[in-house]
């Protein structure tokens, strides 16, 4: 596979989300994709795993300051991206995953594009069940409670179920095996933490 490359260390893409997202809930749900995509990064395409983290941590870039214009969502990251030294391969791989907002953004091609729209929403919806079982930790969760929580529309209702199946699909997966998937992928890292923080 081709080496993907960042055009920023992991330590200046930390500080321009820290610059840009003010609520430790944002930074926590960059760190959540990060991790989750590091773990799909060790499977797919490991030579370029500090790629695919760099991606799931600036995803959400201009998510806090701009949220009030999802269709907007990214295209005020690509600047600040660029100003920070970032690759037109990462602007790229972030805008994709928005492009069931704006059409105009491009679509996921390479997997680690379809692994972050994927799992992205995906990672919230797990980290919102979690913090509702007793344990508050994602270790003893599984396929089964993730199904319930994800049908019930009603729970965590701003995780888009749509693109959760489209991503699936996206992949050639069943929803089951994306589900267990991520379970384990955010299972991998979540014992570094005192309790698992929920992603948004």
């Amino acid at each position: 596979m081709a080496t993907l490359e960042a055009g920023m260390t992991r330590e200046a893409a930390f500080e321009l989300l820290a610059a840009h997202n003010k609520e430790d809930f944002h930074i926590e749900h960059g760190e959540t994709v990060e991790q989750t995509m590091r773990y799909f990064a060790r499977e797919f395409d490991p030579e370029n795993e500090e790629f695919w983290g760099i991606v799931g941590l600036l995803h959400d870039l201009d998510w806090e300051e701009h949220d009030d214009e999802p269709e907007l969502h990214t295209i005020y990251a690509a600047p600040l991206i660029e100003a920070a030294g970032g690759t037109p391969e990462l602007v790229r791989a972030i805008q994709s995953h928005t492009s069931d907002f704006n059409p105009e953004l491009p679509k996921p091609e390479l997997q680690m594009e379809k692994v972050l729209f994927a799992t992205e929403e995906l990672t919230g919806l797990i980290g919102a069940a979690v913090v509702m079982r007793p344990s508050k930790s994602v270790m003893d969760f599984n396929v089964k409670s993730l199904k319930k929580k994800f049908k019930d529309k009603r729970f965590a209702a701003g995780v888009d179920r749509e693109v959760i199946t489209s991503g699936a699909e996206m992949l050639g997966w069943e929803l089951d095996e994306l589900f267990a998937r991520t379970i384990e992928a955010m299972q991998s890292f979540a014992p570094d933490r005192d309790t698992f923080q929920p992603a948004g």
